[in-house]
C-alpha cells in the first residue's frame, strides 16, 4: 500500500475517532511533532497521531493491525538511537497520557505511559513523595523505568524497573488488559516489547528533604583528577561503606566557562541533613576540590539543574559497559581518555554505581540481567554541532575498546539496553547481550504474547 493510500485509510479511520489529534506531513506542526533528541535520526513518519485516552490508543492498535501498518510509540523522544521515529511508520505520540494517581495508602501511584520524569517528580514532591527517576526531566518515565532505570535514588530504593508493581497494557488485538505476572516479568526490563504500556503502578516513598548538588574537582589535569578521585573512592568504600541514602554519580562534561570538568553528583535522600553534609565533606575531599554546590533542595530542582546540562538536540551515538569495579587500570584508561574528550557540550561521560536493593535478589521477577554490584558507564558520543559528531562517536568507541583491553575481567557479560549501540548487530546478538540468561524468557514471552510481531518496531528489534 502506498503512503497516499495509507494516509487515506488513516484519515477515514480518524473521522470516526475525533478525539485523536492528527498531524499529517502537510501540517506546519509536523516537523516539531516528529522531532526526537537525537538529531542524527532523520526518518520521516507516515503521520503523527496524538491519542487522548487509553481507548484512543486501543482503537489505533486495532486499526494499524487491520491495515498491517507499522507504527512506533514515543513520549519524551529520548531513545538515544532515535528509534521512536521510523521512515513510513505511523508515530503514536502518548504525551497526552500523563496522569498520576496516588493510592490512598500513599505507598504506590499509577502513572500513565506518556508522563515525563520531570512531571512525575513535580507531582510527587508536591505530595511529600518521591520515586526513583533519572536526572533528565524531559525523558519519558515509563521507558526509563521499564528498561532498567539507573538514577540518583537507585542505591536507596532500587532501579526504576524494581518499582513496578503492576501495568495496564494494550495487547496486539487492541484490548486493554491488566498484565499478569508472566507479562510483568517481561515488562520489568523489556518494556513495550509486548504491547503499549498505558500505565504503570509503581512504589512511592515519603520524602520532604533532599540534599544534592555537584562537587566539581580541579580538572586542570583531568586525567589526574579522575585517577585520584577513584583511588580515594575505592579506599573509602573499603573502609566506610556508603549509606543507602547516598548516591554518587561521576560525571565529565564540557563547561562553557571552565572547559572540561570532572565532577561528582551528590544526592542524599534522607531527613538527616547533618549526616548528609558530613558525607558531602568526605566526598569533596577525595580529590582537590574546585567547588562544592551541595545544598538543601528538591527533587524537581535537582532534575532541572542536571537537565540544564543537556542540549535539546544532539547528534551521534552512545556506548556503554557495565563493570564490576573501577580498577586502577580502568581508572587510568578512562582518565587518559577524558584528556582527549571532544570539547563539544554534547560529549560526556557518566558513571552510575549499582549497589543496595537492586544488587540483591528481587522480590518481583524481572528480565533485567545485571544484578551484581557494578558501575554502568555511559559514553555519550554526541555533539551539539553536527559536524563534530563523528569525532564524538569515535571517542566513545575508542573509550569502550580501551577499557576492554585494560581489564577485560571486570566487564560484565551484559550491557544496558538504553545505551547499547545496536548498529550492525543482529537481533539475536542484541537479545543475548542485553538479557543474558533471561534472553530465552524474553523471546518466549514475545512469541506467546505477540506472535505476529505487531509491536515490531520496538527496542530491541526482534
Amino acid at each position: 500500500m502506498t503512503d497516499t493510500a495509507q494516509l487515506t485509510a488513516l484519515e477515514s479511520f480518524l473521522q470516526e475517532h475525533s478525539t485523536i489529534i492528527y498531524i499529517p506531513p502537510s501540517s506546519a506542526d509536523y516537523p516539531s511533532a516528529c522531532k526526537v533528541w537525537n538529531g542524527s535520526r532523520r526518518d520521516k513518519p507516515l503521520a503523527i497521531v496524538q491519542p487522548q485516552s487509553p481507548s484512543d490508543v486501543a482503537s489505533l492498535i486495532r486499526f494499524t493491525k487491520s491495515q498491517s501498518l507499522p507504527f512506533t510509540l514515543r513520549s519524551g523522544g529520548h531513545n538515544l538511537e532515535g528509534r521512536s521515529i521510523v521512515d513510513g511508520a505511523l508515530l503514536i505520540d502518548l504525551r497526552a497520557l500523563n496522569a498520576v494517581t496516588i493510592a490512598p495508602d500513599r505507598k504506590s501511584a499509577t502513572v500513565q505511559g506518556g508522563i515525563l520524569q520531570g512531571e512525575l517528580a513535580n507531582r510527587l514532591w508536591a505530595e511529600g513523595l518521591a520515586t526513583p527517576t533519572g536526572t533528565v526531566p524531559s525523558v519519558g518515565y515509563v521507558g526509563w523505568a521499564a528498561y532498567g532505570g539507573y538514577g540518583p535514588f537507585s542505591s536507596h530504593w532500587g532501579l526504576g524497573v524494581d518499582q513496578i508493581l503492576g501495568a495496564t497494557v494494550i495487547n496486539p488485538d487492541g484490548e486493554i488488559i491488566a498484565a499478569d505476572e508472566a507479562l510483568l516479568q517481561g515488562i520489568r526490563g523489556a518494556a513495550g516489547l509486548f504491547g503499549v504500556i498505558v500505565d504503570l503502578t509503581i512504589k512511592v516513598y515519603p520524602l520532604t528533604t533532599l540534599l544534592a548538588g555537584a562537587i566539581l574537582y580541579d580538572s586542570t589535569n583531568i586525567t589526574k583528577a579522575f585517577i585520584t578521585f577513584n583511588a580515594a573512592y575505592r579506599a573509602l568504600l573499603d573502609k566506610d561503606p556508603l549509606p543507602p541514602q547516598l548516591s554518587i554519580q561521576q560525571f565529565a562534561f564540557n563547561s562553557p566557562s571552565a572547559g572540561r570538568l570532572f565532577a561528582a553528583i551528590f544526592v542524599w535522600s534522607s531527613s538527616d541533613i547533618a549526616a548528609g553534609n558530613t558525607w558531602a565533606t568526605k566526598i569533596a575531599a577525595l580529590a582537590p576540590c574546585l567547588a562544592n554546590t551541595v545544598a538543601e533542595t528538591t527533587v524537581p530542582s535537582l532534575l532541572a539543574s542536571t537537565g540544564a546540562l543537556i542540549s535539546s538536540t544532539a547528534y551521534g551515538a552512545p556506548g556503554t559497559h557495565s563493570i564490576r569495579s573501577i580498577t586502577p587500570a580502568v581508572a587510568e584508561t578512562i582518565g587518559e581518555h577524558l584528556d582527549s574528550m571532544p570539547s563539544d557540550p554534547g560529549t560526556m561521560l557518566s558513571i552510575h554505581q549499582l549497589r543496595g536493593p537492586s544488587a540483591m535478589t528481587q522480590k518481583h521477577s524481572t528480565v533485567f540481567a545485571a544484578r551484581e554490584p557494578h558501575y554502568m558507564l555511559e559514553f555519550l558520543g554526541y555533539a551539539v554541532e553536527e559536524t563534530l559528531s563523528a569525532d564524538a562517536m569515535e571517542w566513545a568507541v575508542q573509550m569502550a575498546r580501551r577499557i576492554e583491553r585494560a581489564d577485560p575481567m571486570t566487564i560484565l557479560p551484559t550491557a544496558y539496553v538504553s545505551l547499547y549501540n545496536t548498529a550492525a548487530k543482529t537481533s539475536d546478538e542484541v537479545l543475548r547481550k542485553v538479557y543474558g540468561d533471561k534472553a530465552g524468557v524474553v523471546r518466549d514471552l514475545k512469541r506467546g504474547f505477540d506472535p505476529e510481531n505487531v509491536f515490531g518496531l520496538t527496542v530491541p528489534l526482534l
